[in-house]
């Protein structure tokens, strides 16, 4: 029996120890198991900070600087911070709320800004109705009233009407005035005629047509931007200076507009954005045109969009800039010989080349010969309506053509009109009468405040 004894004590010893084997193995699993499920718990908490970091950075940075460079495309935009952090599904859907964020934003400022140009397009045409009436009515009265003032008046009433004119155009409305087919001449002396600093344009013609003309479509949208450039032109030289203005030919490709100034130029990055506004983006927001907005290259490149026109801007030989408007030769037609030319219209001197492609850089050139250029002594003349019947027959019976004469146009009554008032000026100043200039020699005619708003 004693074996038996030996045989249950061996089976008691290697149960025991089995089941402290079992138990030390089982409490060393039980330790992994936990060090792993800490170890996991600590990386989830890593990626949840880090998940919770970039969504931080994307509500404070990246989304606002999403915002930002839709205005400015040089502006950056920050990345994920902890690329290694945030798994591959987390970090595609963050830059999809970018991409969202960005979205909505175009959206919204499309819609506002759709918005701005409905209301300012009505606001502009009901301005623009108003200040035409109001010019109508000083035309008549200088027929009734020999008075400089009212001169005076009307000048500032057609710088309100370019204002509004610029503005209706920037929110796709219609300019707002039909012509005739215009001399292209007559078009250079009525944009200058809306520019505060019209003394100091001096026009140069060198067309080897001398009645080139313009057609009736175009004569309007043609005037608006030829003075938006003048006007920035004025406004960014020095008062002393001329502003030049050339009237060019080039055979079947049309006729150039030349501005040079001697201002103070534009840094590279402003050329290149007065550059993108001139050639007609497809797509300009009010709110991108700063504060106070800065509308007048806006309004040429949309211009040149709608009517075929070319515009280019580079460094001018004279320290300033230069803006060469081009016409292309499909809206140029030449004007009958029964048709008279403003008695102010310069006339054309020897040939001149054309200037060089706006892709290539300009040669330096002599400035323009001020041979025939037009220097008016009092205020330029512009385009102006025929005087209302009843209001001629307040004064003196209606004209009745003889026989076989042909009636004037409005364009040939208003060079004569615009001659008279030239005439009546230059005697008063010779009499002493005129209104006394300024300390540095304008007249206050030209102190109205008509800055440019583009050449920086």
């Amino acid at each position: 029996m004693g074996w038996i004894v030996a045989v249950i004590a061996v089976i008691a010893a290697v149960a025991a120890t089995t089941r402290s084997y079992g138990s030390a193995r089982a409490e060393q699993l039980a330790v992994a198991r936990a060090e792993l499920t800490e170890r996991q718990m600590k990386a989830a908490e890593a990626r949840t900070a880090a998940l919770v970091d970039e969504i931080r950075q994307l509500a404070h940075r990246r989304i606002p600087a999403a915002a930002v460079a839709l205005s400015h495309p040089s502006a950056q935009v920050p990345g994920l911070r902890e690329a290694a952090e945030v798994d591959g599904d987390s970090a595609r859907l963050l830059t999809e709320a970018v991409q969202a964020a960005r979205t909505a934003v175009i959206e919204e400022r499309q819609r506002v800004d759709a918005a701005a140009r409905a209301a300012m397009r009505g606001t502009s045409a009901k301005i623009q109705s108003l200040l035409n009436q109001s010019q109508q009515l000083l035309h008549e009265l200088q027929h009734e009233y020999d008075d400089p003032r009212i001169l005076q008046l009307d000048f500032r009433n057609e710088l309100a009407l370019r204002r509004t004119q610029a503005t209706a155009v920037l929110c796709d409305a219609w300019p707002g005035l039909a012509r005739q087919n215009s001399p292209l001449v007559e078009i250079v002396l009525g944009a200058q005629s809306r520019v505060a600093g019209y003394e100091r344009i001096k026009v140069a013609n060198h067309l080897r047509e001398e009645r080139l003309a313009l057609a009736a479509r175009a004569a309007e949208p043609l005037a608006i931007a030829l003075a938006e450039l003048l006007a920035n032109a004025t406004a960014y030289s020095h008062p002393d200076t001329d502003v030049t203005v050339t009237l060019q030919q080039s055979g079947g490709r049309g006729a150039f507009l030349v501005v040079d100034d001697a201002g103070i130029g534009m840094d590279e990055d402003a050329l290149d954005r007065a550059r993108t506004l001139l050639a007609g983006p497809s797509e300009v927001l009010l709110t991108e045109l700063g504060d106070p907005p800065q509308t007048g290259f806006a309004v040429v490149g949309r211009l040149v969009v709608q009517y075929g026109f070319h515009c280019h801007i580079e460094a001018s030989p004279f320290g300033g800039m230069r803006t060469i408007l081009r016409v292309p030769a499909h809206l140029l037609t030449v004007l009958k010989e029964d048709r008279t030319l403003s008695a102010l219209a310069p006339t054309p001197v020897s040939a001149h080349p054309a200037p060089a492609e706006p892709d290539a850089p300009a040669p330096p050139a002599p400035a323009p010969p001020e041979t025939g250029a037009a220097e008016p002594a009092g205020l330029p003349s512009r385009r102006r309506r025929a005087p209302r019947p009843a209001a001629v027959a307040s004064t003196a019976p209606a004209a009745v053509p003889a026989a076989g004469q042909v009636p004037r146009t409005p364009e040939q009554a208003e060079s004569s009109w615009a001659a008279l008032q030239q005439g009546t000026l230059n005697g008063r100043s010779v009499a002493g009468r005129a209104p006394a200039p300024d300390s540095d020699g304008h007249d206050h005619l030209g102190d109205q405040d008509d800055q440019g708003d583009d050449e920086t």
